[in-house]
């Protein structure tokens, strides 16, 4: 018997890493490495800094919250009640994810599954 897992609002859905915008931010810095140097060494230690990110942050869409742990430590807790708006910058192929609280904005690149993470914020945090 197969059963197919689908996001909802009582589980706790925490998204898989994507390394997808560090990697081709790792591979682009090669040959701007040898056109601009500096320019090349930039793009590759943020290609790597991102990379490091997706390997020690955890993205879990609970029932009131979208929580972010570093390891098994909670560092940061935004409650959807106090979201206002999101969004999913260029859905060819997604890179930035926005969302606006009602005193602070944040945008944090898809180091995470962007069809799981769309899934859960349209579940669980519909568009205003």
């Amino acid at each position: 018997m197969t059963t197919s897992f689908t996001p909802n609002a009582i589980s706790t859905v925490e998204l898989k890493p994507s390394y997808n915008i560090p990697i081709v931010l790792v591979f682009a810095a090669i040959p701007l490495l040898l056109i601009q140097p500096w320019l090349g060494g930039v793009v590759a230690v943020f290609g790597l800094f991102l990379m490091l990110q997706a390997v020690t942050l955890r993205l879990q869409f609970t029932s009131t919250d979208l929580d972010i742990y570093r390891g098994d430590k909670l560092i940061r807790r935004f409650p959807y009640q106090e979201w206002q708006n999101w969004r999913i910058f260029w859905n060819i192929v997604p890179i930035l994810f926005y969302f606006k609280e009602i005193n602070s904005i944040h945008f944090l690149p898809i180091l995470f599954d962007p069809k799981t993470l769309k899934s859960c914020l349209e579940e669980r945090c519909p568009r205003i």
